[in-house]
């Protein structure tokens, strides 16, 4: 944890806080459709008061900073801070993509070679630029949206709602407590990665995807174990 803090990644800090907060409703035994519909609910908020939020958000001018107090205040600076800003012009560009090709998308990894054209004047920032050298959608949801079209959203969060199932499940299967809470910090650091997925993607980098996908492996060697121990306890009773 002290590493995550001392790191200045305003994106970790982001997945930490909402895996903490995870962490606390799996503890209070909170079931996961609990969770889901408490999620629907809040994301609908959000939709409705968006107006309300963004003029709230473009009154924050703090830009990020080597005081930790002030880097952390510069995550909802949507006024002034470049980094943040562009982040909303590649996800714009995102939108763009998928509106110009909605079932198709453009294909698997092309994102940065096509956006450029996509960018609106006032979006841009004085990190934008026309190249192909300067990365991705920075996000692993509105990134399938444009290289792979609606299914590409589909398919990415089918997969965070599938682990989600495979997290909530595990946890209730495994009988042995060390494995239960080896399980438990497995799924929740797979879980900061769907929630930094949301603000930036490295799944392209070798290093990020063997993690992620190896931690979804041992979630499902873990469910497939926990199921022949039920089995074995259930036939023990009988």
């Amino acid at each position: 944890v002290t590493g995550m803090v001392f790191s200045y990644t305003r994106a970790a800090w982001v997945s930490l806080a909402a895996v903490g907060a995870l962490f606390g409703v799996m503890k209070l035994g909170l079931r996961l459709r609990t969770l889901v519909s408490t999620g629907v609910l809040v994301l609908g908020f959000l939709w409705v008061a968006q107006d309300a939020l963004l003029i709230q958000l473009q009154r924050n001018e703090q830009d990020s900073s080597d005081d930790l107090a002030e880097h952390v205040e510069s995550i909802s600076n949507v006024s002034s801070d470049a980094s943040n800003l562009e982040r909303l012009n590649r996800w714009n560009a995102a939108l763009a993509l998928f509106q110009e090709r909605p079932v198709s998308g453009w294909g698997p990894g092309t994102y940065q070679f096509v956006y450029a054209p996509f960018q609106r004047s006032e979006d841009r920032t004085i990190i934008s630029t026309n190249n192909a050298d300067g990365g991705n959608a920075h996000s692993e949801y509105l990134g399938p949206l444009a290289e792979q079209g609606i299914l590409g959203m589909v398919f990415a969060l089918g997969l965070l709602g599938f682990c989600l199932h495979l997290g909530f499940q595990v946890q209730n299967q495994l009988r042995n407590r060390d494995q239960r809470n080896l399980a438990m910090g497995v799924f929740l650091g797979l879980m900061t990665y769907f929630v930094h997925g949301v603000l930036n993607n490295y799944l392209d980098t070798d290093k990020a995807s063997a993690l992620f996908w190896g931690f979804f492996a041992l979630l499902m060697v873990w469910n497939l174990t926990g199921d022949a121990d039920a089995e074995e306890q259930t036939a023990a009773i009988t």
